[in-house]
């Protein structure tokens, strides 16, 4: 079972944990990715630390999934059992270009961790991308920092649905939610994509249409999976939206 949700720590994270810290000081960046690695070696996983510095271009999203998943399968027949990684992307995503391949990539890795034994912690210092890309980035994964972003939009194992959505999205969050929805590339099934939104706080009415608006794009239904507690079945009857449907679990 893996952690999803907000965190203050990187202790204790489990086999298929994915977060992406932000950080403003390195040093303290250090501190973390030095408590996450010690976690792995007690877990008998292979740990590797990196920092990317000054890269060619964007990264090939697909290409860099399948070099991880190789090296997860190298450490699993070298005896360990799993694979855990700490990288600082910083510099990967310092442009628009580089920011949205690597937030596909996040989206595609997760995909992965969520099923075999890779689990990653993938640092972003604010301090040189700005407030806006780093709440982007942090959002790509199940774990973040309460004060990273306000939402977080990240890939499930449940078969038939596509994405969780969790956490808080107000006017602030319409352009992180467009970036995210771009770079998740959601699939549908059965002509419809699912979205386990059961962990979503809050919603205002042009998130949820602009939401809509972005799958119908695709060719496809939404449905969202709310718990009981939520205002989205009532928001949704007030927009009448026709492709969207609600389920209350």
């Amino acid at each position: 079972m893996r952690r999803t949700g907000f965190v203050d720590a990187v202790d204790a994270l489990g086999g298929h944990d994915h977060i992406g810290w932000i950080f403003d000081d390195p040093a303290d960046y250090h501190e973390v990715v030095d408590r996450f690695l010690a976690d792995g070696r007690v877990a008998g996983q292979r740990v590797l630390s990196l920092r990317h510095d000054e890269p060619d271009g964007p990264i090939d999203p697909a290409e860099l999934v399948r070099f991880w998943a190789d090296a997860t399968e190298r450490a699993l027949a070298d005896g360990y059992t799993g694979l855990r990684v700490a990288a600082d992307a910083t510099r990967l995503v310092a442009t628009p270009e580089g920011r949205a391949a690597f937030g596909r990539f996040e989206f595609m890795i997760d995909s992965y961790m969520v099923r075999h034994q890779l689990s990653g912690l993938c640092g972003f210092n604010r301090a040189e991308l700005g407030d806006a890309a780093a709440a982007e980035l942090a959002g790509m994964h199940p774990l973040a920092q309460p004060t990273a972003t306000p939402f977080l939009l990240f890939a499930t194992a449940e078969p038939g649905v596509a994405a969780v959505l969790a956490g808080e999205i107000d006017p602030a969050g319409h352009e992180q939610l467009r970036a995210a929805l771009r770079w998740s590339e959601l699939e549908p099934v059965g002509g419809a994509v699912t979205i386990d939104a059961r962990e979503l706080g809050f919603i205002d009415h042009r998130a949820l249409m602009q939401l809509v608006g972005h799958v119908r794009g695709r060719g496809a239904a939404t449905v969202l999976r709310v718990d009981r507690h939520s205002a989205v079945p009532r928001l949704a009857d007030l927009l009448e939206l026709r492709d969207l449907r609600v389920v209350v679990s």
